[in-house]
């Protein structure tokens, strides 16, 4: 057995509070594309006549909702997508093993909540929410499924708006607050699925005060920080080696 997936087994264990800081990879077993990868969704040949990344921009939303809505749709929205492993144990210690957990996610996709996980930080938003931008009317993601490609708010005609951070927004300081708290009272740090390109994000890790870093990523991460372990494999099967050894345990 790989030391490393022992010896985060042993690290998850004995921790007293654990931040699992995931991004795209870690949906990627539930048949969800990341971004970045050699098969990422910035890698696919567009549409659109214009690249992925730049239609998930907010300049691009605001002069191109009907493209926006369509890509948004067909990539962002996997209405089939379930937990893989991955978001399947994260809840599990959380519910099984009662650890005190926090998920903060880049993902938006809500796998972590339908999983079971209660304590997830959502850094860039989430699919299930949409509101009108002119009256702020909340809409759920059955309504905006029903509505035609660009939903319009029933009570007074305005844009409905994803509650998802596209590039040139700024993340929602109360999010930020809750995230930087939970990684300065950690004694675990836990990184899955993440590059670690998309800032502010990626900055988040240097409010971890503690040496008790692992890495499950499928390519090696270049992290400017001292790790004590590093596991480039899926993460779902890397999680499913630890929960066997966690069973044993009891």
């Amino acid at each position: 057995m790989d030391e490393t997936i022992l010896k985060l087994a042993k690290a998850i264990k004995s921790a007293k509070n654990i931040v699992f800081f995931g991004g795209a990879g870690v949906s990627t077993e539930s048949g969800i594309k990341d971004f970045r990868s050699k098969d990422g969704l910035y890698n696919l040949k567009s549409k659109y006549g214009v690249n992925y990344e730049t239609i998930l921009s907010h300049t691009y939303y605001e002069y191109n909702k009907d493209i926006f809505f369509k890509f948004y749709r067909e990539f962002m929205i996997n209405k089939e997508a379930k937990p893989n492993f991955a978001h399947i144990f994260l809840a599990k210690l959380e519910n099984e093993y009662h650890k005190n957990i926090t998920i903060i996610t880049q993902n938006i996709d809500n796998l972590h909540q339908v999983a079971g996980s209660k304590n997830v930080i959502e850094l860039h938003g989430s699919i299930m929410r949409n509101y009108c931008e002119k009256c702020a009317h909340f809409y759920t993601l059955k309504d905006i499924l029903k509505m035609d490609n660009i939903p319009l708010c029933r009570k007074c005609g305005g844009y409905i708006k994803p509650d998802v951070v596209l590039y040139e927004e700024g993340l929602n300081s109360n999010v930020i607050t809750k995230a930087l708290i939970s990684l300065q009272e950690a004694n675990l740090l836990i990184i899955g699925g993440t590059s670690l390109n998309v800032y502010p994000a990626s900055s988040f890790i240097s409010y971890f005060y503690g040496d008790n870093i692992f890495v499950i990523n499928k390519e090696k991460l270049n992290i400017n920080r001292k790790i004590e372990g590093e596991i480039n494999y899926p993460i779902g099967e890397t999680f499913k080696k630890i929960d066997e050894i966690l069973t044993n345990y009891k």
